[in-house]
């Protein structure tokens, strides 16, 4: 079993959040969003990081992640295994109009095309309070869009995960069970 996180000045969490690039609604359908999942995953066992909470919006998305090495090894990583993932998919899909939205002028390393917006949205977290405030950010931010009505009934979020309502096939699993809380553990 991995070590217990402890969220602390030490061993700050990060809260990150990652927007398209000029907020192109790229995640609209089920499959991009696992697809988006898939590569996350993939990018925390790349990168090493844990990931404690998630939502993935039609535009951007929310995490709540420990930061094992750099904030800027977790953002490297992420954005550009997802990115890589997103835009094969389309050139193999043959979505060249979405495609033309995500192109850009050539850059180094011969890029053509930007999936995310270049700013970094990361914020340290140190406290369980304020832990608790993000997570609960993330998990009502489809019902603040009019997604649901119910955070529980948004498939690509963590929130059933930590309200103990998982379904049998959950789209993107947590580690929040390896979280070391001083206090009594708070749920959402």
């Amino acid at each position: 079993m991995a070590h217990r996180y402890l969220i602390s000045h030490d061993s700050p969490s990060l809260y990150i959040t990652v927007v398209t690039k000029d907020r192109l609604p790229v995640f609209r359908t089920d499959h991009m969003k696992q697809l988006l999942c898939n590569a996350i995953d993939e990018a925390r066992t790349s990168a090493g990081f844990l990931l404690f909470a998630y939502v993935i919006m039609i535009d951007h998305l929310h995490l709540l992640t420990s930061r094992p090495s750099t904030t800027s090894d977790v953002l490297r990583v992420l954005k550009s295994l997802s990115a890589r993932w997103v835009i094969d998919y389309l050139k193999e899909s043959g979505f060249d109009g979405s495609l033309a939205k995500l192109q850009h002028q050539q850059r180094e390393r011969n890029y053509k095309y930007s999936l995310w917006q270049v700013e970094k949205n990361v914020l340290p977290v140190f406290s369980e309070g304020m832990f608790m405030q993000k997570v609960n950010y993330i998990h009502q931010n489809p019902v603040r869009a009019g997604l649901v009505e119910n955070a529980a009934d948004y498939r690509w979020s963590s929130f059933r995960l930590w309200h103990g309502c998982q379904l049998e096939c959950e789209t993107l699993l947590v580690d929040k069970d390896l979280i070391h809380w001083r206090r009594s553990m708070r749920r959402g």
